[in-house]
């Protein structure tokens, strides 16, 4: 009996899980619908650099843009490498003001389906989240911009400025040749040039499920990597010697394991964790306010290390990210790599960075060289129109949430941007929970609510920037 019914159970389980699908969908509004429909055409394009392409992803952007009314002399697509290409749009505004930038990259990182509990390039809306390589970096705001920009073109929007849109590829690699925003802005300035623009890097923060503050990126760490590597003779393993590579550069990372940068405050530093204060509790709470004065005891420093996204803030980072060695199981190595990555506060010398480094390598076998030059890049000012309306746009859509200025810890293609003169802010509206952080990880998800509330703020954030 209990056999017979299986069916009719999973028959019926199925039918109410189809209904609830379909009557979620039913309650998106039109514009809603048409950014998830965006959204996931664009996550569902594997845009990784190993077997990804972003111009099959622009040109499939560029497909909606053209539908939302925009005409072909609007648009480019530019691809000066293959399989790596960019989108530019321009909105063309009235004049009266300064273009509007706004920046979002389309590749992303790399995600085996081996490690994943679901396709990557599938996107998967369980649970109310959205599930997939690049749901949040940097497809959410990729396909949101794409999704305003085709709601204000269909309203009959005129714009008092110009609003470019850049979607680019390369983000992920770094400083690379074919870095979509470095290629630009050095190769065609022109299509770029903004008064301010507009980019990943900040954001909110949840706590406990509830937004606790909004951050606007206006400065971001120095991106710094590294080879280390020891070479030996190497010989049969059956007879070991003192020399092996594998022990060197484990011996070397373990000592940088151990060790700590120095902490300096800059003052988007203080005043990040000032503002942050207020809305933590207990010895957090006390702790924040004491970096925020300027003057912080070292008790104080020493708990809030203890937090890797505060420790991040506080000093300059280097950290193992890559291993290789070795070349048969019965043979003693004659090389060993390492791969570390450094994030420098951009008030520290590069060249400090470095020279701590080798010291605490300490092992002058051990050849230590830089991948990429570290790349400076200013901050972007705290005035203007853009930081008044985000401040009252929050308050606005999250009441009593405050607006933290932020350095960012990771690298964004803002810093080519700034260095041309374009003050960047990284903004989104979109709120995750620092504990459920998965960008770059296994199975990167975001809340869908919370996707679909950036994407209404960043439609209101666009549309007052330029009227």
């Amino acid at each position: 009996m209990q056999i017979g019914r299986l069916p009719t159970q999973a028959t019926l389980a199925l039918a109410l899980a189809t209904l609830g699908v379909m009557a979620s969908a039913q309650t998106l509004s039109p514009e809603t619908q048409r950014y998830h429909d965006i959204y996931k055409e664009l996550v569902e394009i594997n845009t990784s650099h190993s077997a990804g392409d972003t111009t099959k992803a622009a040109h499939a952007m560029e497909k909606h843009l053209l539908d939302a009314g925009f005409t072909a002399s609007d648009i480019q697509v530019i691809e000066p490498f293959p399989r790596k290409g960019n989108l530019v749009l321009r909105f063309k505004g009235n004049g009266s003001k300064q273009p509007l930038l706004l920046l979002a990259h389309i590749d992303v990182v790399e995600a085996k389906r081996e490690d994943w509990k679901t396709d990557p390039f599938q996107l998967q809306e369980t649970g109310g989240y959205f599930t997939a390589r690049g749901s949040i970096d940097d497809k959410a705001m990729a396909s949101a911009f794409v999704s305003v920009l085709s709601q204000l073109k269909q309203e009959g929007f005129k714009p008092s400025r110009d609003i470019i849109l850049a979607l680019t590829t390369d983000e992920e690699r770094g400083d690379v040749e074919s870095n979509g925003a470095k290629w630009l802005i050095a190769n065609k300035p022109e299509l770029l040039k903004a008064e301010f623009g507009i980019n990943e890097g900040g954001g909110g923060e949840l706590r406990d499920g509830k937004p606790n503050l909004h951050r606007i990126q206006v400065a971001e760490k120095i991106y710094a990597t590294y080879e280390l590597e020891a070479r030996d003779a190497g010989g049969h393993s059956s007879t070991p010697t003192a020399s092996n590579p594998i022990y060197a550069i484990a011996a070397a990372l373990n000592r940088l394991s151990a060790y700590r940068f120095p902490v300096h405050l800059a003052e988007v530093t203080t005043g990040y964790f000032a503002r942050s204060a207020p809305f933590a509790s207990g010895q957090l709470a006390a702790d924040m306010r004491a970096v925020g004065s300027g003057k912080p005891d070292a008790a104080a420093i020493e708990r809030l290390s203890a937090i890797p996204d505060y420790n991040a803030q506080l000093r300059s980072t280097c950290v193992a990210t890559m291993v290789s060695a070795g070349h048969a199981e019965n043979a003693l190595p004659q090389s060993a790599k390492a791969t570390v990555n450094c994030r420098i506060l951009p008030q520290d010398d590069p060249d400090d960075i470095d020279r701590q480094l080798k010291q605490v390598i300490n092992n002058d076998k051990i050849a230590v060289r830089y991948t990429n030059k570290p790349l400076r890049s200013p901050a972007s000012p705290l005035n203007g129109d853009l930081v008044k309306t985000v401040e009252a746009l929050t308050q606005d859509m999250w009441p009593g949430v405050p607006v933290v200025p932020a350095m960012s810890t990771g690298a964004t293609d803002s810093s080519y941007m700034r260095n041309a003169g374009i003050p960047m802010y990284g903004v989104s509206g979109l709120f995750v929970e620092p504990s459920d952080r998965r960008t770059h990880g296994l199975d990167e998800r975001v809340e869908i609510q919370r996707v679909y509330d950036g994407r209404e703020f960043l439609y209101r954030l666009v549309k007052r920037l330029a009227q």
